[in-house]
């Protein structure tokens, strides 16, 4: 079978894509692969509020019980509750059960390991490997009737456990992260996206001292990031100037991420935030080795801001997973992308939506600062992003005429403005990114990139 794990694990329409007979041959697969390191394992599992989350979560169950894993069945909670409760607990692996910021008909199944971080690639391979197998030895589905050799019996078969404070300790984790800062004098609205924070991002702000107003916190599973969240924070910016908020927060379905709207209403994103926390933490000498990382989509006037404020930068691939890799092997102490994913090492493994936002207001409230002040530490460049269809991505690299045009751009634009071109990792799309210091400049250099695209790759035949 083609390679199953995705950047984010494994993902997929529900019930059609994403079975739950799957995700019993991955929960028996990943219960073998993690019984090598102990005799029993255990999983902790969260998930997020989709109406398919209990199939599946039952489903993945199911499949670790079968092949000896006991599972603390921990319920709805953010993804990065997963990556603290796994090591917290004692627990071999966290599972989450969420298709993130995807659509309600969506789902998806990753995995942290005992440290708390995701699995890297060679631990997915071999889960992967493990599936192949035992699918090989039964029906080319792996049917429930296909003999497994990762099964047990009698007393190895594994234990639904109960964590009843997961939440709790969660919470008590993502405050100690304020370091004993409070948040008095704060009126926050909180957009939850009715995922998986809708009860945990509400608790802490408002155990924190923020004054705080819930959005879209009433989940019936199947509006789960519809017209709110990070994925569309316009209602959220129309509430905090209604409401005379100071700052509001926006989640994605499974809160890794948070985006943040000022007293105006206008969007903050990532990059900024990024530069808000890390400017804090070099004045303060807490920021190991004087760098961020960051990914190759950041803002240019990030990278402006970061070397006005003498602060290194470490660029990845798209993906928070990769940025976590390169924060690891640098020791830097946060990283994060555009959208919103923000890792502060000190506190967590894996973006956190909800520790970055106290961070962020912590932040506001140290210094007396509206939000739409600190902002100005990011002076955005404006971006143009256009995605051209094409007959074969793949053929990017040997794309002469573009690469001719990519070269033109980026000797005329300088040091005042930035090129990039990729192919995407799952349509037959180039995406084509242009910055300049001049909306009008970024325009016509993109035009001349995305002509040379068509001529060179062309657009797909029409059906």
């Amino acid at each position: 079978m083609g390679r199953l794990f995705g950047t984010d694990g494994v993902r997929g329409i529900a019930n059609v894509e994403l079975t739950p007979e799957l995700a019993l041959r991955l929960g028996r697969a990943a219960a073998t692969a993690f019984r090598s390191r102990h005799r029993r394992p255990s999983v902790l599992i969260v998930r997020d509020t989709r109406r398919s989350g209990d199939l599946l979560e039952a489903a993945l169950s199911a499949g670790l019980l079968s092949a000896g894993s006991d599972v603390y069945a921990c319920g709805v909670l953010p993804t990065p509750a997963a990556a603290f409760l796994a090591p917290d607990a004692g627990a071999d692996a966290g599972a989450v059960v969420s298709a993130s910021h995807n659509p309600a008909a969506h789902n998806g199944i990753k995995f942290f390991g005992p440290d708390g971080y995701k699995l890297n690639d060679d631990e997915e391979e071999g889960i992967e490997a493990l599936m192949e197998r035992s699918g090989r030895l039964g029906s080319p589905e792996g049917s429930l009737k296909a003999p497994d050799q990762n099964l047990v019996l009698g007393a190895d078969v594994g234990r639904i456990l109960s964590l009843p404070d997961a939440e709790d300790r969660y919470v008590a984790h993502a405050l100690r992260c304020l370091e004993g800062r409070r948040l008095e004098g704060i009126r926050v609205v909180v957009d939850c996206a009715n995922g998986a924070a809708y009860r945990t991002s509400p608790r802490a702000l408002a155990e924190a001292g923020a004054e705080v107003v819930p959005m879209n916190v009433e989940p019936d599973g199947m509006n789960i990031n519809v017209d709110c969240g990070s994925t569309d924070p316009s209602r959220l910016g129309e509430a905090v100037v209604r409401l005379g908020a100071d700052v509001g927060l926006a989640h994605d379905g499974d809160a890794d991420r948070v985006l943040a709207v000022d007293s105006r209403g206008d969007l903050v994103d990532g990059d900024t935030i990024i530069a808000i926390l890390a400017t804090e933490l070099h004045e303060a000498g807490r920021l190991p080795g004087d760098l961020v990382v960051t990914t190759v989509m950041a803002n240019l006037g990030f990278r402006v801001a970061m070397a006005a404020a003498g602060i290194g930068l470490v660029e990845t691939a798209v993906g928070d997973r990769y940025v976590i890799e390169a924060m690891r092997r640098h020791g830097a102490g946060i990283g994060g992308e555009q959208s919103g994913h923000v890792i502060l090492s000190d506190c967590s493994t894996t973006g956190d939506g909800l520790i970055t936002g106290l961070r962020l207001l912590a932040r506001m409230a140290a210094t007396g600062r509206p939000l739409s002040e600190l902002a100005r530490v990011v002076e955005r460049y404006p971006q143009v992003l256009v995605n051209v269809a094409v007959r074969d991505r793949s053929a990017l690299g040997g794309a002469a005429r573009v690469w001719e045009a990519v070269e033109a751009v980026k000797t005329e634009l300088g040091d005042l403005g930035r090129v990039l071109v990729r192919p995407s990792g799952t349509e037959a799309v180039v995406r084509v990114m242009v910055e300049a210091s001049e909306s009008a400049t970024a325009e016509q250099a993109a035009a001349t990139i995305v002509d040379a695209v068509l001529r060179d790759l062309g657009e797909p035949a029409q059906a």
